[in-house]
């Protein structure tokens, strides 16, 4: 699954989670604050991304970090599919 394709993913979560539609994500968009997931969102959205994209989600590597950005999560994500590819 390429970038474009994860992004585009994200944003169905996201609009399905939040309750509205999310429009154009850019890398930099940032997930509390201009998205304003909260912490129960963010579990909703984690749960909704391993439904639709098939990815196993290790809460153990799960920092803050990994929730900074559309871009931060779009990384995290694509590191899941590399690791699951080998």
């Amino acid at each position: 699954m390429n970038r474009e394709e994860i992004v585009a993913h994200l944003r169905v979560a996201l609009s399905a989670v939040l309750n509205k539609e999310v429009g154009e994500l850019s890398p930099t968009s940032r997930l509390f604050e201009d998205l304003a997931l909260d912490s129960t969102s963010v579990i909703e959205l984690l749960m909704s991304l391993e439904d639709t994209i098939g990815l196993e989600i290790d809460p153990d590597e799960l920092g803050p970090e990994v929730f900074q950005t559309v871009g931060s999560l779009t990384d995290y994500i694509e590191h899941g599919f590399a690791k699951a590819a080998v």
